[in-house]
């Protein structure tokens, strides 16, 4: 066990170190946004690009580059009190796949260098797993339980990945076989690893604040979330597999989440003022921001207990990708921001933090108005709202815009300091 002293200078190293993952983050967010851009700029002046290959690019970085390595370093600092050196050696190994999908994807999109990159990923993760399982020390169940679920959804997704291979093998890339494996990987990554994880460090920010949580109350959310996102799996599934079982395998999962969703504000109501007023401005703001989406997430889901919704819910490109950007730009992005407006990482006071905080919420909220829009109106057969793409294109740059601001105001933050967050061994 290393001396307090000893182990003060460390946190003060691994403050530092952190920065640096999450600059690193940032960059991969970025990158992943102009790819966005760049597959928006196509609808309004075509390029010489394969929109497909750059989709698979600007996806696998804004996962893998932006979510996962921002987890990774979240994770790491609050729930592993003795820092290693093997997470910081490991960050920069799963960054250096990011980079090799980074160079890859847009080229030559799924193929021999890309799936070599991808395999490298999904071991730094296993590793990843056994680590953070090993290390992890929190006094607190509802921290433990989440964070582990979490750890084991993510496992638990990569199922889907390793199913690839076989699929293309036996029955083809556009059989079904194939796009169910996408979807278990996806939604066990969204719903599971992504969602249970932010989870994990809001209720640590709770228990830091003083609030406590309700032992029962929390058992009982818990275990209905856990059993609701594994059932609702079935609705991608029913997509390839029409069959009514999968809909009301689905719509069980559904109501399940909406019970969990009801205790989860009993769990908060209590102190949620208390908690608030420990929060900075810009971090309420964004964290306010997150839940909201989280309502709505939640609100969409719901209307897949229509059948007619449920098949809908795939059908029309618009809802799934705006759906899919609620998730992880609203929701799951949200509470990352949050998070990283009450570190030591940033100066609140930077003039750069507001603008990018403002342009990344005017960026995202017009660009999803748009989307769905223009999602009812081809469901109600209303044809296009006038100059849609160059409109979808320019408010995509605002996303951009604030991803570069936010990254400049990091960067610009001079020695964060050694504050920590984890007790102190004895």
């Amino acid at each position: 066990m290393i001396s307090k002293k000893g182990y003060r200078a460390y946190n003060l190293y691994f403050s530092l170190m952190q920065k640096s993952w999450i600059l690193t983050a940032l960059i991969n967010f970025l990158i992943a946004a102009l790819l966005g851009l760049l597959l928006r700029y196509q609808f309004v002046n075509t390029l010489d690009i394969n929109f497909r290959y750059v989709t698979h690019a600007h996806s696998h970085v804004a996962m893998l580059g932006w979510i996962y390595l921002m987890l990774y370093a979240f994770l790491t600092y609050y729930f592993v009190p003795e820092k290693k050196l093997i997470y910081t050696r490991l960050f920069w190994i799963t960054q250096f796949a990011v980079i090799g999908m980074m160079l890859s994807f847009p080229f030559q999109g799924y193929a021999a260098i890309s799936i070599s990159f991808s395999t490298l990923h999904i071991f730094c993760s296993y590793y990843f797993v056994k680590l953070l399982w090993k290390d992890l020390r929190t006094k607190e169940l509802s921290e433990r339980l989440l964070l582990k679920a979490s750890l084991l959804f993510m496992l638990l997704s990569t199922i889907g990945v390793w199913c690839l291979g076989p699929a293309v093998a036996t029955l083809g890339s556009q059989s079904a076989f194939y796009n169910i494996a996408i979807q278990f990987f996806l939604h066990f990554q969204f719903n599971g690893w992504f969602l249970f994880a932010v989870l994990a460090v809001l209720f640590k920010f709770f228990h830091l604040s003083g609030v406590k949580t309700n032992p029962k109350d929390f058992k009982l959310f818990f275990k209905l979330l856990v059993i609701a996102t594994i059932l609702t799996v079935a609705l991608p599934i029913s997509w390839y597999i029409s069959h009514s079982v999968f809909l009301w395998i689905n719509a069980s999962g559904i109501l399940l989440q909406l019970i969990a969703a009801i205790i989860f504000i009993k769990l908060m109501k209590s102190q949620w003022t208390f908690f608030w007023s420990k929060m900075s401005g810009l971090a309420k703001l964004m964290i306010g921001f997150a839940f909201i989406c989280l309502i709505l997430k939640t609100g969409m889901q719901s209307t897949s207990l229509l059948p007619e919704i449920a098949a809908l819910s795939a059908q029309i490109r618009n809802f799934v990708i705006g759906f899919i950007h609620l998730l992880m730009l609203g929701v799951i992005s949200g509470f990352l921001l949050a998070y990283l407006f009450e570190s030591p990482l940033v100066n609140l006071k930077c003039t750069w933090l507001k603008y990018g905080t403002g342009s990344f919420l005017l960026g995202f909220i017009t660009t999803e108005i748009l989307l769905f829009i223009q999602g009812g109106m081809f469901y109600f057969g209303s044809g296009m709202i006038s100059n849609y793409y160059l409109a979808l294109f320019v408010f995509s740059g605002f996303l951009v815009l604030g991803i570069l601001f936010i990254a400049l105001s990091v960067l610009r933050t001079n020695h964060p300091g050694s504050k920590t967050i984890v007790e102190e061994p004895d």
